[in-house]
């Protein structure tokens, strides 16, 4: 199996801040990878190293097989804001097609030669058919307004755009930083499924761990600076990491009883610290470091208190909202109780975010009400993410919000041990937020909203960069809320571990309530949607089947379809020669400019008639 990628002691720091020092490691063309590590550790600075946006420090080298593409999808896009959707991928595809790239700048140049070369190069890779594959990816990603301009696109728009950009690249070497997020659930499924039957070698960052299952066959983690490799899914991983520690604790453990006999002979033989004690001397400060060695692994803890909930909680009784002329809801009722724990679902774009601002207070219905109870105290972790002001420091934040917690016991907790159990150490207290990683501070964002008591949770998105770890705390803490819980994610894992119900957003205002954990909901979907086909296949007219001898030939064609049949084999042939006489003019090499680029465009129209004509040839004959 061929090396694709070999990566030699590369490293990484951020002021005193090391991420990972001299690691190296090999990928195998085949290798479907999921880098996984605890926020802030260096996972999307290891992928932009590998991607070559950034680089590293003091050496190393990151070696790709010799001509393999690589495509890279980083967790946000940068775009021309006014270019149309389709104009951003042609873009970028010709930025990264080396056949269209050249072709276009041989065009320009006027460089005779030089187009003949690189129209053949076009003609090897297909090259003309472009335009025609930018629009089956994005319709196959659900983009149907190609000519919206890039400015106008919400975030899981952008990133469906993104996604269309690496797929066209058909690249053999895939680097992607959190592909699922922002993206809804049809889209997760559907890159699912493309990445399981591509050939493709991947690398990718993801805190989805239905994809990660789905989709990968090694895991790759970072772990205290070093790369540590595991064949397997998720759950293997998990096993084979226990079963390192243990084994890495015995080591340690060793160290230790050897370390203190060491210790002894140190500080009772001054006298034989001569030279031929030396190595011994050497290798006591080598044992001392390896028995120095922490295999603690930092949590956040989660531990508030949640304020007294009465009866009343939220009631919506005939709720009807439109925005920019779409209805995003349509005479809603629904009365919200005590414990009640509420998934929401749907597509991009049908209204989930504007349904949970309509609950909390934040907007106005345009008909019907919306009553909240005198003991409810809303928590409210949004989808844009913590509010700070310029320069603000991590502690300023939470101190804004109050000096002292409220645990689950009763007693307080200062904000800045508030601040440690959340895993933000006393040297990062005056850090400021802008400079955090987006994980960082989506654990800061998560701390204040927390601290605030509240008994009813309503949380948009709150999985999109939170690593594995910190999700699986939160999924037991909103196990044990004893308040009430609303959330809307993308995360199937996340929704079946912590809701009991789902709001569907069907579009036009329609809310299917479904009882039953996310991947319930799935298989009723897959079984209505077989049984549908089913009802379909037998309430359709059923032909008799014609009565056929062993010898029964094909039916004849009608003397028209023959003429046409005759008329497509002459056209071929004389669009054949035709191809092969432009060819035969483009090789030359006397042809001028204008004559040349018309020449070209040609060709391109004759590919395209035979590709008609074949296709019409093929059903005649069938």
């Amino acid at each position: 199996m061929a090396s694709y990628l070999q990566v030699d002691n590369i490293s990484k720091s951020y002021g005193d801040r090391t991420l990972f020092r001299n690691i190296s490691f090999n990928i195998n063309e085949g290798d479907k990878i999921a880098l996984v590590a605890p926020n802030g550790t260096g996972k999307s600075s290891l992928l932009k190293i590998l991607a070559g946006v950034e680089h590293s420090d003091g050496g190393g080298e990151v070696k790709f097989m010799k001509d393999i593409r690589v495509a890279f999808l980083d967790q946000d896009m940068i775009f021309d804001p006014k270019r149309t959707i389709f104009e951003e991928v042609y873009a970028r595809i010709g930025d990264i097609s080396p056949e269209l790239s050249e072709y276009e700048a041989a065009l320009t140049a006027g460089d005779e030669k030089r187009l003949e070369l690189a129209i053949a190069a076009m003609d090897a890779s297909d090259g003309w058919n472009i335009e025609q594959k930018i629009r089956q990816v994005l319709t196959s990603l659900k983009i149907e307004r190609w000519e919206q301009a890039m400015g106008e696109l919400s975030g899981g728009e952008a990133k469906r755009v993104a996604l269309a950009c690496m797929i066209l690249q058909n690249a053999e070497f895939l680097i992607m930083d959190e592909p699922t997020n922002h993206l809804d659930i049809d889209i997760i499924e559907y890159l699912e499924g493309y990445l399981q039957r591509s050939r493709c070698t991947l690398l990718m960052v993801t805190h989805d761990r239905y994809f990660l299952d789905r989709v990968c066959n090694t895991i790759m983690e970072i772990d205290r600076g070093s790369i540590y490799t595991y064949r397997g899914n998720y759950t293997k991983y998990l096993e084979k990491r226990e079963e390192r520690y243990t084994n890495m604790q015995a080591e340690i453990d060793k160290s230790r009883n050897l370390l203190r006999r060491e210790l002894e002979w140190i500080r009772s033989t001054p006298q034989a610290r001569t030279g031929k004690a030396r190595y011994r001397i050497n290798a006591f400060y080598d044992l001392k470091d390896k028995a120095s060695v922490s295999l603690r692994t930092d949590n956040i803890e989660i531990d508030v208190a949640t304020s007294r909930l009465g009866r009343k909680i939220i009631d919506c009784m005939d709720v009807s909202l439109a925005y920019e002329g779409r209805k995003m809801l349509d005479s809603f009722s629904y009365k919200f109780t005590r414990g009640e724990r509420v998934g929401i679902v749907g597509r991009n774009g049908v209204g989930k975010t504007t349904f949970l601002n309509l609950i909390s207070g934040k907007i106005e219905p345009d008909a019907g009400v919306i009553e909240q109870g005198e003991t409810l105290r809303v928590g409210y972790y949004s989808q844009r993410g913590i509010s700070f002001k310029p320069g603000q420091t991590v502690l300023e934040c939470v101190q804004e919000i109050a000096d002292v917690v409220k645990a689950s016991d009763g007693h307080a907790i200062s904000a800045t041990t508030y601040l440690n159990r959340f895993l933000f150490p006393h040297d990062s207290f005056n850090k400021r937020v802008d400079i955090l990683s987006g994980g960082e501070r989506r654990r800061l964002y998560l701390l204040m909203v927390l601290m605030q008591n509240p008994n009813m949770l309503i949380l948009d998105e709150p999985t999109n960069d939170l690593d594995i770890m910190t999700l699986n705390v939160l999924e037991e803490y909103l196990q044990e809320f004893k308040g009430s819980l609303i959330i809307v994610s993308h995360d199937r894992y996340f929704l079946d571990k912590c809701v009991d119900h789902l709001f569907v957003f069907e579009g036009d205002g329609r809310i299917k309530d479904f009882v039953g954990h996310y991947s319930e909901y799935r298989e009723y979907i897959k079984e209505k949607e077989s049984a549908e086909r089913s009802a379909e296949r037998s309430a359709a007219p059923q032909k008799s089947a014609p009565t056929r001898t062993h010898n029964t030939s094909k039916r004849k064609l009608s003397y028209k379809e023959q003429r046409e049949l005759e008329q497509i084999e002459a056209d071929l042939s004389a669009l054949a020669e035709e191809r092969a006489q432009l060819e035969s003019e483009i090789s030359s090499g006397t042809l001028p400019y204008d004559r040349l680029s018309e020449v070209s465009k040609r060709i391109e129209a004759i590919i395209t008639i035979v590709d008609e004509k074949e296709m019409r040839w093929l059903e005649l004959n069938e």
